[in-house]
Order: C-alpha cells, then sequence, then structure tokens
C-alpha cells in the first residue's frame, strides 16, 4: 500500500487507487473495498487537512485485516499536521 498527501485548506478527503498489477476486474474491485473499510476505521489517525491518496498492490488482497489496518494508521502517523 501506498500514501499519497497533500496539504489542504479544506477537510480531510481520500481516494482510492489500484495497481493494474493486481489483474482481474473483480480482484481491483475487492482490493478498493477493503482500502475504504480499512480507511474507515483508521481516518482518526490521519491529518485533519489532507487530501489522501491510497494505492494498492497486489498484497492488500491476502493480508489480514488487521495488518492492513495498522499499516495504514502507521502511514498516517508519518504525516505531520493536526488531527481530528
Amino acid at each position: 500500500m501506498i500514501v499519497l498527501w497533500r496539504e489542504t485548506a479544506g477537510s480531510r478527503r481520500a481516494g482510492f487507487a489500484v495497481s493494474r498489477h493486481v489483474r482481474r476486474a473483480v480482484d481491483r474491485n475487492r482490493a478498493r473495498r477493503r482500502l475504504r473499510a480499512a480507511y474507515r476505521a483508521a481516518r482518526a489517525a490521519a491529518p485533519a487537512n489532507a487530501a489522501l491518496v491510497i494505492i494498492a498492490k497486489p498484497p492488500v488482497l491476502h493480508e489480514p485485516f488487521k495488518t492492513l489496518t495498522d499499516e495504514m494508521r502507521a502511514a498516517f502517523a508519518a504525516i505531520p499536521g493536526a488531527r481530528a
């Protein structure tokens, strides 16, 4: 998983993308759903004024959900800014 971010004047926003290395459309959609669910569980750790792009790589399909959520929280914690 890769998290790109940019500071914004508005509130927190998130977008989700899946690498083409995840071959089948069914798997890309599943990876996107898993990312959205992990984001909902971890969004409190993200900065309040940031635009986020979260990109899924193939391991997202097979990692346990708790690992995925913890990894996302760690990535958000590395981003500077006030939390809400």
